[in-house]
C-alpha cells in the first residue's frame, strides 16, 4: 500500500495534490509512499500559524504547554511499534538503529516536558537581575525574554526523521512558538505519521504544528522578519539559505547545522592491551556502523599515535569483519542500508576522493549481503588510513556520509590538536584516555573548534553516552564548517525561540512587568 503524504497547513490536511516524489524501501526498491510538489497556500498557512497557532500557545503558561508535550508523548509512545516498522521500511535501519531515532526523539520530547513543568505558571522569562541605572536607584533595566511573534520553520535532514523533528519542535512548542516542519522527502513518512498522530489526537491547538512534504519551493519566501528558521543539511544548501532575502535583508533568525568532519582521538597513553585502547576500538567500530554511518556526529577522522596506527587498524578491521550488512529484516544483519541509491552513489564518489590520499585498511565489500542484492542501497563499512599525515587535505575537507572513517597518525598531543582543528569546525570531538590530565588539556584545546568535547576513560566506559549520541542536556551544533549553530542544551534551547528585550523604567514598574515571569537559568 502506498501512503500519500498530504501537507497540513492552516489547521487542515490538504488533498488533491498529484504525486511527484516517491519514497522507497532502500533494500527492496518497493514504493512505500508519495508526496506532491510545491505546497499550496503557504502564505495563508504560515499566517494562520502566526496568528491562531501562536495566540493559542502563548495564552498558556510554560507548565500548560509542557503538559501538552507530555500528552503528545503518550500518543507517540502508544504507536512506537508502528514507527519502528516505518523506519525499517523507509530508512533501511536495524531495530537498534531505528531506536536511536524513534526513542531518541521521544526521550527528547519527554525531557522538555519535564523542564517546562518546572517553569510553572510563567509566561515569560527574566534574564538576570535588574541593573540600577540612576544614583537614586529608582531607574533600572531588566532583561525580559518573551516568545517570538512569528513561527519556527524547520528544514530537516534525511537521517533522523523522528529525532530531527522533536529535538527542534519540543523547545519551540514549549516556548509558545508554532512549528512548520519540512522533512527531507526521501524519509518523510515517519515524520508525517508522527505529526498526523499528534494532530489527530487534538492535543495541540490548530496552527501549532504543521507539515510540508515534497518540494521546499516557496518556504523561505513565506517567512517574515519575526519568524525563525532552523536548517540541518549540506553546507551548499546552507550557503544558499543565508543569501535568501528573508535572512539577508529581513534578518529572520537562522540556526544552521551543516557538514561536520568530527574527530575521535586516542590518547598516547592508551597502548594496545590497555582498557583505554580496547574502549577506543569498540567505540570507533560502533560509531562507524550505527545507522550505516549516516549520523552528522559520526567520527570521520580517527586520530591515533603513529606508533599504534597499524594496531588500531587491525583491531578495528577485525571487528568490522564480523558485522554482516544487508536487509534489516534478517536476524543476523548488524548494519542495514543507506537511505537511497543516490546516497550510495554519494558515498562511493566520496570514497574515491579520499582514496587518492589514503590507503584501505578494511573493505567489507567482498562479503556477500544478507538477503539483499546489488539493487539495494547497502554499502559495506570501510576503514582508510592517510599515507602522508601533514600533506593530506581531502580527509579534512570532504565528509563521506556513510560507514567510513579514516585513521590519521599524530606525533604528539599538540600535533593531534592541530590536525583536529583542520576540520575548520565540527559538531563533536572525542578523546579516549586513562589520563585525566591529558583529557583536561584536550578539553580546553579542542573546545574552540568543536561544539561538544566528549571525554572518555575506562572509569566511565559503561556510563558514557557515546561520541555520536546527542543528549538534550548538552548543546548540539558547532562553529565554522559545522554551520555555526546551537540547539538543545537544556533550557538554553528556549533562547532561540524568545526575543530578549531590555525593559527600562521605574523600579516599581519593572516589578509589575516581572509578574508572571520566572528566572531564565540553565
Amino acid at each position: 500500500m502506498t501512503h500519500f503524504l498530504n501537507n497540513y497547513l492552516g489547521g487542515q490536511w490538504q488533498s488533491g495534490a498529484a504525486a511527484v516524489h516517491t519514497l522507497t524501501d532502500p533494500v527492496t526498491g518497493e514504493t512505500l509512499a508519495a508526496a506532491g510538489g510545491a505546497a499550496a497556500g503557504l502564505a495563508e498557512g504560515f499566517a494562520f500559524a502566526r496568528t491562531e497557532g501562536a495566540k493559542a500557545l502563548q495564552a498558556l503558561t510554560y507548565g500548560q504547554r509542557a503538559a501538552m508535550l507530555s500528552e503528545a508523548l503518550k500518543v507517540l509512545q502508544a504507536k512506537r511499534d508502528d514507527y519502528y516498522a516505518i523506519s525499517l521500511a523507509n530508512s533501511g535501519t536495524t531495530k537498534a538503529d531505528s531506536g536511536i531515532d524513534v526513542d531518541g526523539g521521544l526521550f527528547t520530547l519527554g525531557y522538555y516536558a519535564k523542564l517546562g513543568t518546572a517553569l510553572g505558571d510563567a509566561r515569560a522569562l527574566t534574564d538576570g537581575a535588574a541593573a540600577v541605572m540612576s544614583k537614586d536607584q529608582l531607574f533600572q533595566s531588566q532583561h525580559l525574554m518573551v516568545p517570538a511573534r512569528g513561527l519556527a520553520l524547520f528544514i530537516n535532514a534525511f537521517n533522523f526523521p523522528s529525532w530531527g523533528l522533536w529535538e527542534k519542535a519540543a523547545p519551540a512548542l514549549l516556548s509558545g512558538v508554532p512549528v512548520v516542519i519540512k522533512p527531507a522527502t526521501v524519509t518523510a513518512w515517519l515524520t508525517h505519521q508522527m505529526v498526523k498522530d499528534v494532530v489527530d489526537a487534538g492535543i495541540l491547538p490548530p496552527g501549532a504544528l504543521s507539515i510540508v512534504c515534497g518540494s521546499s519551493a516557496g518556504l523561505l519566501d513565506a517567512l517574515t522578519p519575526f519568524d525563525v528558521l532552523s536548517f540541518t543539511g549540506s553546507a551548499d544548501t546552507a550557503a544558499a539559505i543565508r543569501m535568501h532575502p528573508a535572512i539577508a535583508r529581513d534578518s529572520v533568525r537562522v540556526n544552521i547545522e551543516a557538514d561536520s568532519l568530527n574527530v575521535s582521538i586516542l590518547g598516547d597513553d592508551a597502548l594496545p592491551g590497555t582498557p583505554a585502547f580496547d574502549l577506543y576500538v569498540d567505540n570507533l567500530v560502533r560509531e562507524i556502523t550505527i545507522k550505516s554511518g549516516q549520523r552528522c556526529t559520526a567520527p570521520r577522522r580517527a586520530l591515533v599515535p603513529r606508533g599504534v596506527l597499524q594496531a588500531v587498524g587491525e583491531a578495528v578491521a577485525g571487528k568490522l569483519a564480523a558485522i554482516r550488512v544487508g536487509n534489516p529484516r534478517h536476524a543476523d544483519t548488524g548494519m542495514g542500508a543507506l537511505v537511497s541509491r543516490a546516497q550510495l552513489d554519494s558515498v562511493r564518489e566520496g570514497l574515491a576522493l579520499l582514496r587518492q590520499e589514503a590507503s584501505v585498511m578494511f573493505d567489507g565489500s567482498a562479503q556477500p549481503l544478507l538477503d539483499a542484492d546489488e539493487r539495494s542501497a547497502c554499502v559495506a563499512p570501510t576503514l582508510l588510513a592517510v599515507r602522508d599525515t601533514d600533506a593530506a587535505t581531502a580527509v579534512h575537507s570532504h565528509e563521506v556520509f556513510g560507514p567510513v572513517s579514516t585513521l590519521i597518525g599524530y606525533r604528539d598531543s599538540a600535533h593531534a590538536a592541530e590536525l583536529a582543528h583542520r576540520g575548520l569546525g565540527s559538531l563533536v570531538a572525542s578523546v579516549t584516555s586513562d589520563d585525566d590530565a591529558l583529557l583536561a588539556r584536550f578539553a580546553h584545546e579542542l573546545a574552540p573548534s568543536h561544539g561538544r568535547v566528549h571525554l572518555v576513560s575506562p572509569a566511565v566506559a559503561k556510563t558514557q553516552t557515546g561520541h555520536g549520541n546527542v543528549m538534550p542536556a548538552s548543546i548540539h551544533g558547532g562553529p565554522g564548517r559545522a554551520g555555526g549553530g546551537e540547539e538543545l542544551g537544556g533550557l538554553r534551547a528556549l533562547a532561540f525561540y524568545h526575543r530578549r528585550s531590555a525593559i527600562q523604567g521605574p523600579a516599581t514598574a519593572l516589578e509589575q512587568a516581572k509578574v508572571g515571569t520566572t528566572a531564565y537559568g540553565y
